[in-house]
């Protein structure tokens, strides 16, 4: 136990900042129950996805600036296609999108095996292709979103004892765990921490350096889809514009303890990140701060905390 404790020490430390600042929540606003809880749930829903795509990739010893921009892709396209579908349809459409994110994914690690320019190069062009992708499928709003997929995240579970619990949160921890669980104990997890610790060492030990790190942008793109739906979700309307979810997703994967280097780090610590950032978000609404001083306050510690990884990262290159 004391061996588990330390070695997984900073996401227990996580763990504990989020419970003292929904305790400090609770303070702030007394009424603050379930249903907070459930409006908590439904706005870190699509960052925490995207979080999880990023992180994924990070591991992998990369970087994906366009996350935000295959988002907006997901969501206009299944809003598009699901007005006016019927449940049998919207599940076929739904099926559709998380193949184009993998689609997109792995066209962004393809041009990155491919053509050997650093990523950060490649995946800031495919942001704006597939801003443009997405400005080309709905030029505004619209659209729609099937009842069943809006039901999902919404409110608690339906369960006596339980109706507390967010189904937002529940949606995340089932997509998660049944994607990355399987792929994290398979050898495809092994190579995916392999070339983000030592990609050299990792191609002279027979890993294909290449393929991994394609499959590793594709799980980005499917998470990235998930993200996208899940703004549909959230909002019943597919949106073209990107969010503000890039630099909240790499600043939630170096909070969580993710290494920007690459090789070191889960994806239980960039969600629980998720969460305090946007508990700290809520807060400072709740205490009635100006929002552009929130933002500033919230862009600044983003920045903090991405600058405080690229430090650690350089260090850790050094030695």
């Amino acid at each position: 136990m004391k061996r588990w404790i330390e070695a997984n020490s900073w996401t227990l430390g996580l763990a504990v900042l989020l419970a003292l600042l929904l305790l400090a929540t609770k303070l702030i606003q007394p009424g603050f129950g379930a249903s907070g809880l459930d409006s908590l749930a439904r706005a870190a829903l699509p960052f925490a996805l995207a979080t999880v795509g990023m992180a994924i990739v990070v591991i992998a010893g990369g970087i994906d600036l366009s996350i935000a921009a295959m988002m907006a892709v997901a969501s206009v396209t299944g809003a598009v296609l699901m007005q006016g579908a019927t449940d049998l349809q919207s599940v076929v459409i739904v099926l559709c999108v998380l193949l184009l994110g993998l689609a997109m994914g792995a066209i962004n690690g393809l041009l990155i095996v491919v053509s050997k320019v650093p990523d950060i190069v490649v995946t800031l062009a495919m942001l704006f292709v597939w801003q443009g992708v997405a400005l080309l499928i709905l030029n505004a709003p619209g659209g729609g979103a099937a009842p069943w997929l809006r039901s999902i995240a919404a409110g608690g579970l339906p369960l006596p004892g339980l109706d507390w619990l967010p189904r937002g949160i529940v949606f995340l921890a089932v997509v998660t765990a049944a994607i990355w669980l399987p792929i994290r104990r398979s050898k495809l997890g092994l190579r995916l921490y392999a070339i983000g610790s030592d990609a050299l060492a990792a191609f002279r030990s027979g890993v294909p350096v290449g393929q991994t790190r394609i499959a590793a942008y594709a799980l980005c793109g499917l998470f990235a889809a998930l993200g996208g739906l899940s703004v549909t979700m959230g909002t019943g309307i597919g949106e073209p514009i990107p969010g503000p979810y890039l630099l909240a997703s790499v600043a939630a994967v170096v909070l969580g303890g993710v290494v920007l280097g690459g090789g070191r780090g889960g994806l239980l610590g960039p969600i629980l990140a998720v969460l305090i950032l946007r508990t700290v978000r809520m807060d400072l609404t709740l205490l009635s701060v100006d929002p552009n001083v929130a933002a500033i306050i919230e862009g600044s510690i983003m920045v903090a905390v991405v600058m405080f990884g690229a430090v650690l990262a350089t260090r850790g290159r050094r030695t």
